[in-house]
């Protein structure tokens, strides 16, 4: 393995493993419904990521540099979205201490991240620093799997955290509290792509 290749698989998992959106909203989801009524945010994540990575190592990359308004764009509308994310965890609608139905959907998740600001700005700076003109194909497969396993493996990870912690919801209230902690996260997440 190349000290490049160990540079670019080092920083994705730091990216991906440290809280985010996603890794909220799958806590959250695994906390409330388990983790088989998790999987189509798991792939809807993982594949939505892929496909973000796949278009911008290919197109977005040259139009970004060539318009960095979309970016901004993108920022807003990821935000606007978050705002909305974060008001529906808090504010699900639990009967008898447990969520009637999960608010994130496959869809949600796939198309969030053509919008979320972490994963643009992620695919963004592993793709400038580890995409090499000279070996444009082998460099950006490698960027494209590294980041699809990060992907996967991360929100995964954050799924497993959440279906671990129900462990410890004993009542409808600690459940509140828990989504309210989840929707404070997405909230906090959204002030760090301002700062």
């Amino acid at each position: 393995m190349t000290p490049e290749l160990l540079l670019l698989i080092g920083i994705s998992f730091s990216l991906g493993f440290t809280p985010g959106p996603n890794n909220a909203v799958a806590s959250f989801s695994a906390f409330n419904f388990g983790f088989k009524k998790t999987i189509p945010l798991i792939m809807g994540v993982g594949f939505g990521y892929t496909v973000l990575v796949i278009l911008m190592n290919f197109v977005l990359i040259s139009v970004f540099k060539k318009y960095p308004i979309i970016q901004e764009i993108i920022r807003v509308l990821g935000t606007l979205f978050l705002f909305y994310l974060a008001y529906k965890i808090a504010t699900a609608d639990i009967s008898n201490g447990e969520l009637k139905q999960n608010p994130v959907t496959f869809y949600d998740t796939f198309i969030f991240q053509f919008i979320n600001p972490k994963g643009v700005m992620a695919a963004t700076t592993l793709i400038s620093k580890f995409v090499d003109q000279d070996k444009y194909f082998s460099t950006s497969l490698s960027v494209i799997l590294v980041c699809s396993l990060t992907a996967f493996l991360s929100i995964t990870s954050w799924t497993l955290l959440g279906k671990f912690l129900r462990k410890f919801a004993t009542n409808k209230s600690f459940i509140k509290r828990f989504n309210y902690v989840m929707s404070v996260l997405i909230l906090v997440c959204i002030i760090g792509f301002y700062i």
